[in-house]
Protein backbone atom coordinates (compact mmCIF):
# COMPACT_ATOMS: atom_id res chain seq x y z
CA UNK A 1 0.00 0.00 0.00
CA UNK A 2 1.63 3.02 -1.31
CA UNK A 3 -0.38 5.88 1.01
CA UNK A 4 1.58 8.98 1.96
CA UNK A 5 5.08 8.14 0.79
CA UNK A 6 7.25 11.34 1.77
CA UNK A 7 9.33 11.20 -1.77
CA UNK A 8 7.96 12.91 -4.79
CA UNK A 9 6.67 11.06 -7.58
CA UNK A 10 7.82 10.97 -10.98
CA UNK A 11 5.30 13.33 -13.33
CA UNK A 12 2.93 11.84 -16.43
CA UNK A 13 3.25 15.03 -17.92
CA UNK A 14 5.60 17.85 -17.88
CA UNK A 15 6.73 20.90 -15.75
CA UNK A 16 8.09 23.87 -17.07
CA UNK A 17 10.23 26.02 -14.78
CA UNK A 18 10.05 29.44 -16.65
CA UNK A 19 10.73 33.03 -15.28
CA UNK A 20 9.15 36.53 -17.00
CA UNK A 21 9.50 39.58 -16.86
CA UNK A 22 6.52 41.34 -15.93
CA UNK A 23 6.47 45.64 -17.05
CA UNK A 24 3.38 46.09 -14.96
CA UNK A 25 5.63 44.76 -11.96
CA UNK A 26 8.73 46.61 -12.62
CA UNK A 27 8.95 49.54 -10.62
CA UNK A 28 6.51 48.70 -8.22
CA UNK A 29 6.45 50.24 -4.37
CA UNK A 30 7.59 47.64 -2.66
CA UNK A 31 10.42 46.90 -4.47
CA UNK A 32 9.31 43.75 -5.19
CA UNK A 33 11.24 41.38 -8.21
CA UNK A 34 9.55 42.18 -11.56
CA UNK A 35 11.12 39.16 -13.03
CA UNK A 36 8.92 35.95 -11.39
CA UNK A 37 8.95 32.16 -11.31
CA UNK A 38 5.82 30.34 -13.44
CA UNK A 39 5.42 26.99 -13.91
CA UNK A 40 3.43 25.60 -16.46
CA UNK A 41 2.48 22.13 -16.38
CA UNK A 42 1.29 20.39 -19.70
CA UNK A 43 -0.44 16.74 -19.97
CA UNK A 44 0.42 13.64 -21.33
CA UNK A 45 0.02 13.99 -24.89
CA UNK A 46 1.19 17.99 -25.36
CA UNK A 47 4.88 17.05 -26.42
CA UNK A 48 4.73 16.25 -30.11
CA UNK A 49 1.15 17.39 -30.70
CA UNK A 50 -0.40 20.03 -32.62
CA UNK A 51 -3.61 20.25 -30.41
CA UNK A 52 -4.71 23.47 -28.25
CA UNK A 53 -5.41 22.78 -24.94
CA UNK A 54 -7.40 24.95 -22.55
CA UNK A 55 -5.61 26.60 -19.44
CA UNK A 56 -6.45 26.51 -15.76
CA UNK A 57 -4.45 29.57 -13.80
CA UNK A 58 -3.71 28.47 -10.29
CA UNK A 59 -3.13 31.61 -7.96
CA UNK A 60 -1.70 30.55 -3.80
CA UNK A 61 -2.96 32.34 -0.61
CA UNK A 62 -1.55 34.95 1.36
CA UNK A 63 1.77 33.88 1.97
CA UNK A 64 1.98 31.84 -1.10
CA UNK A 65 4.51 31.55 -3.84
CA UNK A 66 5.31 29.18 -6.49
CA UNK A 67 7.23 27.18 -4.70
CA UNK A 68 4.98 25.95 -1.82
CA UNK A 69 3.68 23.29 -4.69
CA UNK A 70 5.98 21.50 -3.64
CA UNK A 71 5.61 21.27 0.04
CA UNK A 72 4.84 17.92 1.19
CA UNK A 73 2.22 17.43 4.11
CA UNK A 74 2.16 13.73 6.20
CA UNK A 75 0.46 11.29 4.21
CA UNK A 76 -0.41 13.66 1.09
CA UNK A 77 1.15 14.17 -1.76
CA UNK A 78 0.91 17.97 -3.03
CA UNK A 79 -1.37 19.46 -5.77
CA UNK A 80 1.68 19.16 -8.39
CA UNK A 81 1.11 15.40 -8.47
CA UNK A 82 -2.62 14.94 -7.27
CA UNK A 83 -2.91 17.63 -10.39
CA UNK A 84 -0.58 15.42 -12.72
CA UNK A 85 -2.52 12.10 -11.62
CA UNK A 86 -6.20 13.42 -12.31
CA UNK A 87 -5.33 14.86 -16.23
CA UNK A 88 -3.05 11.46 -17.06
CA UNK A 89 -5.79 9.75 -15.56
CA UNK A 90 -8.32 10.03 -18.51
CA UNK A 91 -10.99 10.44 -16.03
CA UNK A 92 -11.08 14.59 -17.79
CA UNK A 93 -10.05 16.40 -20.10
CA UNK A 94 -6.36 17.50 -20.69
CA UNK A 95 -5.69 21.36 -19.69
CA UNK A 96 -2.85 23.04 -19.42
CA UNK A 97 -2.56 24.20 -15.91
CA UNK A 98 0.09 27.36 -15.03
CA UNK A 99 1.36 27.89 -11.10
CA UNK A 100 1.37 32.00 -10.74
CA UNK A 101 3.66 33.80 -8.02
CA UNK A 102 2.26 37.05 -6.81
CA UNK A 103 4.55 37.31 -3.54
CA UNK A 104 5.14 40.41 -1.79
CA UNK A 105 7.13 42.11 0.96
CA UNK A 106 4.02 42.28 2.51
CA UNK A 107 3.34 38.46 1.93
CA UNK A 108 0.28 39.19 -0.42
CA UNK A 109 -0.78 40.96 -3.05
CA UNK A 110 -4.53 39.75 -3.51
CA UNK A 111 -4.32 40.05 -7.45
CA UNK A 112 -5.04 43.52 -7.53
CA UNK A 113 -4.13 46.67 -8.81
CA UNK A 114 -3.14 49.01 -6.12
CA UNK A 115 -0.41 52.10 -5.32
CA UNK A 116 0.40 50.47 -2.06
CA UNK A 117 1.69 46.90 -3.81
CA UNK A 118 1.77 47.36 -7.60
CA UNK A 119 0.13 46.40 -10.23
CA UNK A 120 -0.64 42.46 -9.63
CA UNK A 121 -4.42 42.74 -11.58
CA UNK A 122 -2.64 43.82 -14.53
CA UNK A 123 0.24 41.09 -14.02
CA UNK A 124 -1.46 38.25 -14.03
CA UNK A 125 -4.44 39.44 -16.75
CA UNK A 126 -2.11 40.75 -19.15
CA UNK A 127 1.59 39.53 -18.60
CA UNK A 128 1.15 36.39 -17.44
CA UNK A 129 -1.91 34.78 -19.82
CA UNK A 130 0.17 37.12 -22.90
CA UNK A 131 3.10 35.24 -22.25
CA UNK A 132 1.37 31.34 -21.94
CA UNK A 133 -0.57 32.10 -24.70
CA UNK A 134 2.81 33.03 -26.75
CA UNK A 135 4.57 30.44 -25.34
CA UNK A 136 2.12 27.46 -25.20
CA UNK A 137 -0.60 25.79 -27.66
CA UNK A 138 -3.42 27.51 -25.39
CA UNK A 139 -7.15 28.05 -26.61
CA UNK A 140 -6.81 31.33 -25.94
CA UNK A 141 -10.45 32.56 -25.44
CA UNK A 142 -12.67 32.96 -22.21
CA UNK A 143 -14.77 29.64 -22.98
CA UNK A 144 -11.34 27.67 -22.33
CA UNK A 145 -9.69 29.47 -19.68
CA UNK A 146 -10.30 29.30 -15.85
CA UNK A 147 -8.82 30.92 -12.59
CA UNK A 148 -8.78 28.91 -9.15
CA UNK A 149 -7.15 29.17 -6.11
CA UNK A 150 -7.64 28.77 -1.90
CA UNK A 151 -8.19 31.58 0.69
CA UNK A 152 -6.93 34.79 -1.38
CA UNK A 153 -6.25 33.16 -3.97
CA UNK A 154 -9.49 32.08 -3.91
CA UNK A 155 -10.68 35.89 -3.98
CA UNK A 156 -8.22 36.57 -6.66
CA UNK A 157 -9.82 33.67 -8.65
CA UNK A 158 -13.18 35.31 -7.96
CA UNK A 159 -12.32 39.20 -9.08
CA UNK A 160 -10.34 38.18 -11.47
CA UNK A 161 -13.39 36.30 -13.11
CA UNK A 162 -15.63 39.03 -12.78
CA UNK A 163 -13.32 42.21 -13.37
CA UNK A 164 -12.15 40.44 -16.79
CA UNK A 165 -14.65 38.21 -18.49
CA UNK A 166 -12.91 38.86 -21.47
CA UNK A 167 -9.93 37.00 -20.01
CA UNK A 168 -11.57 34.44 -18.06
CA UNK A 169 -14.84 32.11 -18.20
CA UNK A 170 -14.89 29.80 -15.04
CA UNK A 171 -13.36 30.30 -12.06
CA UNK A 172 -13.01 28.02 -8.77
CA UNK A 173 -12.57 29.19 -5.23
CA UNK A 174 -11.89 27.24 -2.53
CA UNK A 175 -12.63 29.09 1.19
CA UNK A 176 -11.56 32.26 -1.08
CA UNK A 177 -12.16 36.11 1.00
CA UNK A 178 -15.49 37.03 1.21
CA UNK A 179 -18.55 39.32 2.40
CA UNK A 180 -16.07 41.67 4.22
CA UNK A 181 -18.58 42.30 6.95
CA UNK A 182 -17.67 38.64 8.49
CA UNK A 183 -14.40 37.82 7.26
CA UNK A 184 -12.41 40.41 8.50
CA UNK A 185 -13.89 43.56 10.64
CA UNK A 186 -13.99 41.12 13.55
CA UNK A 187 -10.53 40.56 13.11
CA UNK A 188 -9.90 44.27 14.45
CA UNK A 189 -10.61 44.90 17.95
CA UNK A 190 -8.54 42.17 19.12
CA UNK A 191 -5.45 43.61 16.65
CA UNK A 192 -6.12 46.60 18.55
CA UNK A 193 -5.82 45.46 21.69
CA UNK A 194 -2.31 44.25 20.60
CA UNK A 195 -1.19 47.33 19.04
CA UNK A 196 -2.03 48.94 22.55
CA UNK A 197 -0.43 46.53 25.02
CA UNK A 198 2.37 45.84 22.66
CA UNK A 199 3.26 48.80 20.43
CA UNK A 200 1.90 51.81 22.18
CA UNK A 201 -0.56 52.02 19.70
CA UNK A 202 1.95 52.29 16.47
CA UNK A 203 2.33 50.12 13.69
CA UNK A 204 5.11 51.36 12.74
CA UNK A 205 6.91 50.31 15.77
CA UNK A 206 5.35 46.74 15.39
CA UNK A 207 7.07 46.96 12.11
CA UNK A 208 10.62 48.13 13.70
CA UNK A 209 9.87 45.04 15.97
CA UNK A 210 8.28 42.45 13.27
CA UNK A 211 12.17 43.53 10.97
CA UNK A 212 14.53 43.07 14.46
CA UNK A 213 13.46 39.24 14.59
CA UNK A 214 12.81 35.82 13.31
CA UNK A 215 9.39 36.68 11.45
CA UNK A 216 5.68 35.45 12.28
CA UNK A 217 7.36 34.42 15.82
CA UNK A 218 4.69 36.11 18.17
CA UNK A 219 1.56 34.32 17.78
CA UNK A 220 0.09 38.45 17.37
CA UNK A 221 2.37 38.67 14.08
CA UNK A 222 0.06 37.13 11.09
CA UNK A 223 -2.85 38.80 11.99
CA UNK A 224 -0.68 42.07 11.76
CA UNK A 225 0.65 41.48 9.04
CA UNK A 226 -2.31 40.38 6.85
CA UNK A 227 -4.64 42.89 7.93
CA UNK A 228 -1.75 45.70 6.71
CA UNK A 229 -1.77 43.54 3.65
CA UNK A 230 -5.29 43.94 2.73
CA UNK A 231 -5.11 47.72 3.58
CA UNK A 232 -1.81 48.39 0.93
CA UNK A 233 -4.15 46.63 -1.73
CA UNK A 234 -7.58 48.14 -0.83
CA UNK A 235 -7.10 51.15 0.93
CA UNK A 236 -3.55 52.90 -0.17
CA UNK A 237 -3.68 56.47 -1.53
CA UNK A 238 -1.81 57.19 -4.94
CA UNK A 239 1.25 58.30 -3.35
CA UNK A 240 1.11 55.11 -0.84
CA UNK A 241 0.24 55.85 2.08
CA UNK A 242 -1.60 53.38 3.29
CA UNK A 243 -5.29 53.31 5.42
CA UNK A 244 -6.38 51.17 8.05
CA UNK A 245 -10.27 50.19 8.00
CA UNK A 246 -10.25 50.63 11.84
CA UNK A 247 -9.18 53.17 14.53
CA UNK A 248 -6.31 52.19 16.16
CA UNK A 249 -7.76 53.33 19.74
CA UNK A 250 -10.87 51.95 19.63
CA UNK A 251 -11.01 49.05 16.65
CA UNK A 252 -14.43 51.15 15.47
CA UNK A 253 -14.76 51.13 11.50
CA UNK A 254 -13.68 54.46 9.53
CA UNK A 255 -16.89 54.59 6.98
CA UNK A 256 -14.96 56.28 4.68
CA UNK A 257 -11.42 53.65 4.32
CA UNK A 258 -13.91 50.70 4.84
CA UNK A 259 -15.95 51.79 2.32
CA UNK A 260 -13.06 51.35 -0.05
CA UNK A 261 -12.68 48.08 1.49
CA UNK A 262 -15.92 46.81 0.63
CA UNK A 263 -15.85 47.89 -3.23
CA UNK A 264 -13.06 44.90 -3.40
CA UNK A 265 -15.69 42.63 -1.59
CA UNK A 266 -16.58 39.46 -4.09
CA UNK A 267 -20.04 39.43 -3.22
CA UNK A 268 -20.52 43.22 -3.92
CA UNK A 269 -19.03 43.28 -7.40
CA UNK A 270 -21.00 39.93 -8.25
CA UNK A 271 -23.92 42.04 -7.81
CA UNK A 272 -22.45 45.70 -9.39
CA UNK A 273 -21.36 43.18 -12.51
CA UNK A 274 -24.45 41.24 -13.53
CA UNK A 275 -23.58 40.79 -16.68
CA UNK A 276 -20.00 38.78 -16.25
CA UNK A 277 -21.32 37.68 -12.84
CA UNK A 278 -24.37 35.60 -14.91
CA UNK A 279 -21.78 34.95 -18.05
CA UNK A 280 -19.75 32.66 -16.10
CA UNK A 281 -19.34 29.75 -18.02
CA UNK A 282 -18.30 27.19 -14.52
CA UNK A 283 -18.11 28.28 -11.02
CA UNK A 284 -17.36 26.13 -7.90
CA UNK A 285 -17.44 26.78 -4.88
CA UNK A 286 -16.84 25.23 -1.93
CA UNK A 287 -15.49 26.16 2.33
CA UNK A 288 -15.29 24.20 5.15
CA UNK A 289 -17.96 24.48 7.70
CA UNK A 290 -15.37 25.11 10.52
CA UNK A 291 -13.11 27.79 8.45
CA UNK A 292 -11.92 30.06 11.42
CA UNK A 293 -12.25 33.18 8.99
CA UNK A 294 -15.80 32.51 8.22
CA UNK A 295 -15.78 31.67 4.36
CA UNK A 296 -18.32 29.34 4.38
CA UNK A 297 -20.34 31.85 5.24
CA UNK A 298 -18.62 34.08 2.48
CA UNK A 299 -19.22 30.96 -0.23
CA UNK A 300 -22.22 31.12 0.85
CA UNK A 301 -23.10 34.74 0.24
CA UNK A 302 -21.01 34.53 -3.06
CA UNK A 303 -23.05 31.78 -4.47
CA UNK A 304 -25.84 34.00 -3.70
CA UNK A 305 -24.24 36.74 -5.08
CA UNK A 306 -23.77 35.22 -8.47
CA UNK A 307 -27.82 33.55 -8.20
CA UNK A 308 -28.93 36.71 -7.83
CA UNK A 309 -27.17 38.09 -11.23
CA UNK A 310 -29.02 35.15 -13.03
CA UNK A 311 -26.19 32.53 -13.19
CA UNK A 312 -27.77 29.69 -14.13
CA UNK A 313 -27.56 27.31 -11.57
CA UNK A 314 -26.56 24.10 -13.55
CA UNK A 315 -23.18 25.79 -14.02
CA UNK A 316 -22.25 26.20 -9.81
CA UNK A 317 -20.92 23.58 -8.23
CA UNK A 318 -21.09 24.54 -4.31
CA UNK A 319 -20.59 22.58 -1.38
CA UNK A 320 -20.04 22.90 2.63
CA UNK A 321 -17.81 20.31 3.51
CA UNK A 322 -16.44 19.29 7.12
CA UNK A 323 -13.03 21.08 7.86
CA UNK A 324 -11.46 24.41 8.85
CA UNK A 325 -9.48 26.66 6.62
CA UNK A 326 -6.15 24.59 6.53
CA UNK A 327 -5.63 21.29 4.88
CA UNK A 328 -8.29 21.35 2.67
CA UNK A 329 -5.64 21.28 -1.05
CA UNK A 330 -7.52 17.09 -1.29
CA UNK A 331 -10.44 19.56 -2.51
CA UNK A 332 -8.12 21.23 -5.74
CA UNK A 333 -7.89 18.09 -7.93
CA UNK A 334 -11.84 17.38 -7.37
CA UNK A 335 -12.22 21.03 -8.85
CA UNK A 336 -9.93 20.89 -11.53
CA UNK A 337 -11.43 18.11 -13.15
CA UNK A 338 -14.85 19.22 -12.49
CA UNK A 339 -13.72 22.70 -14.24
CA UNK A 340 -11.70 20.60 -17.07
CA UNK A 341 -14.68 18.96 -17.97
CA UNK A 342 -15.99 22.34 -18.69
CA UNK A 343 -13.70 23.74 -20.07
CA UNK A 344 -13.43 20.90 -23.17
CA UNK A 345 -17.27 21.22 -23.77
Amino acid sequence: MNIGLPWSAPLAGRLDEHVVESEALRGNPLGDPHQRPLWVYTPPGYEGGTDRYPVVYTLTGFTGHVAMWRNRTPFRQPFLETADAVLSSGSCPPVILVYVDAWTALGGSQYVDSPGIGRYHTYLCRDIVGWVDRHYRTQDDPAHRAVMGKSSGGYGAMVTALWRPDLFGALATHAGDALWEVCHSPTFPALVRTLRDDYGGSYDRFWADFGSRVPLSKDTDADLVEIWAYAAAYSADEDGHVHLPFDTATGAVIPEVWDRWLAYDPVRIAAARPDAARGLKAVWIDAGTRDEWYLDLGATAFRDALLAAGLPGERMRFELFPAAHGGIDYRYPLALAWLAERLDA
